[in-house]
């Protein structure tokens, strides 16, 4: 007979036994971990004064101590009570306006209704905004009741703030305890820069419907430039029949290429290249300004920064991503770092527009626009808040400078006149 090679049952049961110890341990931390949560810091202090009260009264032999301690465990004791209770509302969040121009109040209204059937006791309901907070007091709800607290954002810049979640916190008097449950999801709001108006037809940079003529010769397009000898390949309807029933020889149309209406913006975001952050706010105003008005004049419109390309495709879409733009980080490049990957990601582009601060000098924006391509319009806006308006040449390109948002348009009909 062969011995038996079955493996002894005594090794899965062992598993077993470890792997439901190790369960019940990491629950107990999580319960642990919860219920410590609701411990504020002056409640620690007082938890740990209280224990060492208790443990010196006792060996010193003296009774105050030991009533000490008796009085805080009390006090601690009593003050747990207040945590005790439902605090199940149905929340409602309601922002009449997720977009707003910087300036304005974003106005909202918070519903907090008791579904259940049993009374729910006072509480505070904390709403935060960006790195704010809100605090509204809750009176006690019976069932079916409900409460409602209007409340109104102050704008002071332009950025995305998340709204929420709303958190439901209850609590002692004295700050011992308190307990968060946080209901609803965050909304975001969106402080959009402000911008101005352009009057008039288009920003004038590209005044022909079908796009701009460059220097490069095709046998079809729109833009005639002169005529040139048959060759094969060349499609027979261009052939210019007076002119080869004159020579002789068959004589076609040659074209110009058109480029088609594509509006780059580049905004530069180094730090550096603002005097402070009045310029900067300054220029993604202009940004957005001309980025609306190219989007009306059903221009392609693509705006680049630093970090990447911003979406453009609606107006709304162009001031979301606005309202988000912050300074990049210095090894991230300058403007003429930006011009370059410009010059790498839209090569056909018609119209280039670089926007920056005070602090770029000539010798910067010459460099920057020797990297753009060749053939492409290039303006360059420069934002210098408390300076007047003004323009001047830089090689090829026009450099306009404004001390405020309203002298952008007047300054853009100066250099296109």
């Amino acid at each position: 007979m062969t011995a038996s090679s079955e493996p002894a049952p005594a090794a899965p049961a062992q598993a077993s036994w470890r792997q439901v110890a190790l369960y019940l341990l990491t629950r107990a931390a999580a319960r642990l971990r919860a219920a410590t949560k609701v411990v504020r810091p002056i409640g620690w202090v007082l938890i740990g004064f209280a224990t060492v009260l208790w443990l010196s009264g006792p060996r010193l032999g003296w009774w105050e101590v030991t009533v000490a301690a008796v009085v805080i465990t009390v006090v601690v004791l009593l003050c747990l009570l207040f945590l005790i209770g439902r605090t199940a509302y149905d929340v409602s969040l309601d922002l009449t306006r997720t977009r707003v121009v910087v300036g304005e109040r974003a106005v909202g209204a918070l519903t907090l209704s008791n579904s259940g059937s049993r009374t729910i006791l006072p509480s505070r309901v904390v709403l935060p905004v960006g790195t704010g907070r809100g605090v509204f007091g809750i009176r006690r709800l019976a069932p079916g009741e409900q409460a409602e607290e209007l409340f109104a954002i102050p704008t002071a810049r332009r950025a995305v703030l998340p709204v929420g979640p709303v958190s439901i916190v209850r609590g002692d008097p004295l700050g011992l305890f308190e307990r968060v449950d946080s209901r609803d999801e965050p909304v975001d709001l969106y402080v959009h820069p402000r911008t101005v108006r352009f009057d008039g037809q288009s920003l004038g940079f590209v005044r022909d419907l079908e796009g701009m003529t460059s220097r490069e010769l095709a046998r079809d397009d729109i833009a005639f430039h002169a005529l040139s000898e048959y060759q094969p390949g060349d499609d027979l309807r261009h052939v210019h029949w007076r002119s080869t029933a004159r020579t002789g020889t068959l004589m076609v149309r040659t074209y110009e290429q058109t480029r088609r209406s594509h509006f780059v913006i580049g905004l530069t975001t180094h730090p550096g290249e603002y005097a402070d952050e009045e310029e900067f706010e300054l220029a993604i105003s202009a940004v957005g300004s001309m980025g609306l008005r190219a989007l009306r004049d059903s221009h392609r419109v693509e705006v680049r920064a630093q970090r990447g390309k911003l979406r453009t495709e609606t107006p709304r879409h162009l001031l979301d991503a606005l309202s988000g733009v912050e300074h990049s980080r210095p090894r991230d490049g300058a403007v003429g770092e930006l011009a370059g990957s410009i010059a790498a990601a839209a090569p056909a582009a018609s119209v280039v527009v670089l926007v920056g601060g005070s602090r770029i000098g000539a010798t910067q924006l010459r460099a920057a626009f020797s990297r753009l391509p060749v053939g492409v319009r290039t303006l360059a806006v420069i934002a210098a808040t408390g300076q007047e308006a003004g323009m001047r040449r830089i090689g090829e390109a026009d450099v306009i400078t404004i001390g405020t948002l309203e002298d952008l348009p007047p300054s853009l009909r100066r250099v296109l006149a």
